[in-house]
């Protein structure tokens, strides 16, 4: 698929930066960054909590369930962002002195998503006093209802965007209901719980609680490495109050002041904890606990971010990260399926134009838990809302099955309101759905997946352009030979954090192909110089397309310049993101 790379613009005045050097600089400018203020990431920055509608009423009732040692059930999310919330509110209710708290989270194959009557019956067990959600529940309204027949109340703390109805339950916290003015609409879950028990502390020492108990009052910055590892996870957009949870959380991570649990999947992924970046926590630390959630149950990456054991902590990471192999063997075989089915529309690479608008795939052997990130890769390969669907169940004996989608999107294209926009239209053909402008979830009935699949695509025709299903890549110009060194690329590094829509910065330029070599049969090592220039930079471009072509003698390579650490030496490497003859 052609890529055209744009170069990001700039304001007509780039804005000066206290001690930062003129390539930084235009680069937070393209970023929209304009002044030095916006360059603060410190604590003092973070939104005030009483702006989040919803939040006196929630911390009402979790003060009320503390004095009066009330059982407090925790309901989560089977992804990193819900392990995360969950483990933070564990912790943090009882460094509060919660006696009596414990958590659920649903499994994805037997419960499905959220606060469902089937979770309800199932807490309902334990006898709680107080449910809270965490990471779901905006649109949980059969199981709210649930709730309430069985005299337990409920505070949903999420994220997630509301639909036309709210639940009916005792207390919400999110900063995207209606009414809300709270400015950072793009926190993850962790960070709505977050500010929730930030709150709650503040009250609890306005209240004399934590003297009265003879109970220390908790840091409840001790708690950012899980606000920093939820936020990255969820790829929710990186505003300034997100940016300042994700840098004070890397930094507590770096110091090796974080749990055990987060130390320990960092060890097995063989990462520096001195030298960690947001794109770490992304890639190594989140797909490993997320694959918990996927393949078995996601308690076993929730129990490794509560203990405080280094050596229990060592063992669920290994565990882990046997899981999130299992799960790139089961991705790969999804994959080839995929490309299978593609191949049989004669759909390829040179041939995108007969690829639908909107791409619904199902296969009824494919893994229902893995089905998200193969959306992911083929919206990245096509440029694309993709929706990959799987089985609900097993069971072949159910006389109405149902599949389970999971939705990914490009930018101009909000999933969440697209699928709203469906329902409206077809109410018969998608069951129920849920998301964000990125990702949603749903499930429909199997008889239906080829209206769907029809009526998606039209609907994707309605909202986007030809023009939106182009393949961009946003470049931030091409890097001087003078700014080309490790001071300014370590500089680059630690510059960030970089992430959803705050994103690491790209360059792209012209470069010699001076030496190539194939790495296990799918990755491209180079020695690139630039022209009439004698030095030669290494470059990598992993799961290259390049790898069964002949390779031109010029290029034009877009990259992100890294520092290489090898055996104590460090060298300069461009990770290639995409290449192009000239």
């Amino acid at each position: 698929m052609q890529t055209i790379i744009k170069r990001r613009s700039l304001p007509k005045v780039v804005p000066q930066f206290n001690d930062v050097p003129d390539f930084l600089a235009r680069i937070y400018a393209a970023r929209g960054i304009k002044n030095s203020v916006e360059l603060d990431l410190t604590l003092t920055g973070l939104l005030d909590s009483q702006k989040l509608k919803g939040v006196s009423q929630a911390v009402g009732l979790l003060s009320d369930a503390l004095i009066k040692q009330k059982k407090i059930l925790i309901i989560g999310d089977f992804d990193c962002d819900g392990a995360t919330s969950t483990a933070l509110a564990v912790h943090a209710l009882g460094a509060m002195g919660a006696q009596n708290c414990a958590y659920i989270v649903p499994n994805r194959f037997e419960y499905g998503y959220g606060l469902t009557p089937e979770i309800v019956d199932l807490a309902h067990q334990q006898k709680p006093d107080l449910i809270v959600t965490v990471d779901n529940g905006i649109s949980s309204i059969e199981g709210a209802l649930r709730a309430k027949q069985l005299g337990i109340k409920v505070l949903v703390t999420d994220h997630h965007l509301p639909g036309d109805s709210l639940p009916d339950v005792d207390a919400i916290v999110n900063p995207n209901q209606a009414g809300c003015q709270f400015l950072s609409k793009n926190a993850a879950g962790v960070g709505v719980i977050f500010y929730v028990l930030s709150h709650l502390r503040a009250k609890l020492r306005d209240q004399g609680w934590f003297i009265g108990q003879c109970i220390p009052e908790p840091k409840m910055g001790n708690y950012l490495d899980l606000v920093a590892l939820g936020t990255i996870a969820d790829l929710v957009p990186l505003d300034k109050n997100n940016r300042i949870l994700v840098e004070q959380g890397l930094r507590r991570i770096k110091a090796g002041r974080c749990r055990p649990g987060i130390l320990a999947i960092l060890n097995v992924a063989q990462k520096n904890i001195q030298q960690i970046k947001a794109s770490d926590m992304g890639f190594a630390v989140g797909p490993r606990l997320n694959a918990a959630g996927r393949l078995d149950d996601m308690s076993l990456g929730i129990e490794c971010l509560l203990t405080n054991n280094p050596e229990y902590a060592n063992q669920l990471a290994h565990r882990l990260d046997a899981l999130n192999q299992e799960r790139k063997n089961i991705e790969q075989e999804m994959k080839l399926d995929a490309d299978e089915q593609l191949k049989s529309m004669s759909i390829s690479d040179e041939n995108v134009n007969a690829l639908s608008w909107g791409v619904c795939l199902y296969e009824p052997h494919w893994h229902q838990g893995v089905i998200g990130i193969l959306a992911s890769r083929i919206k990245e390969k096509f440029n694309r809302p993709v929706i990959i669907f799987a089985p609900e169940s097993d069971d072949p004996t159910l006389k109405d099955p149902m599949l389970k989608g999971s939705a990914r999107s490009i930018s101009g294209f909000h999933i969440r309101d697209a699928l709203d926009l469906l329902a409206k239209r077809r109410p018969d053909l998608l069951n129920k759905f849920g998301g964000h402008a990125m990702a949603a979830g749903m499930t429909i009935q199997k008889d239906k997946f080829t209206e769907f699949s029809q009526t998606f695509d039209l609907i994707v025709h309605e909202l986007l352009a030809e023009s939106d299903l182009q393949s961009v890549l946003l470049s931030d110009g091409e890097l001087s030979s003078k700014d080309f060194s490790i001071e300014n690329i370590s500089l680059l590094e630690s510059s960030g954090p970089w992430g959803q829509q705050f994103p690491e910065p790209l360059f792209d330029g012209e470069f010699v192909v001076v030496q190539s070599k194939i790495l296990k049969e799918k990755h491209l090592k180079l020695a690139l110089a630039r022209q009439n220039e004698e030095i030669l930079f290494d470059a990598i471009q992993f799961n290259s397309a390049w790898v069964d072509k002949t390779l031109p003698h010029k290029v034009r390579v877009v990259y992100r310049p890294n520092i290489n650490d090898f055996r104590g030496k460090r060298n300069i490497q461009l990770m290639i993101d995409y290449m192009e003859p000239l």
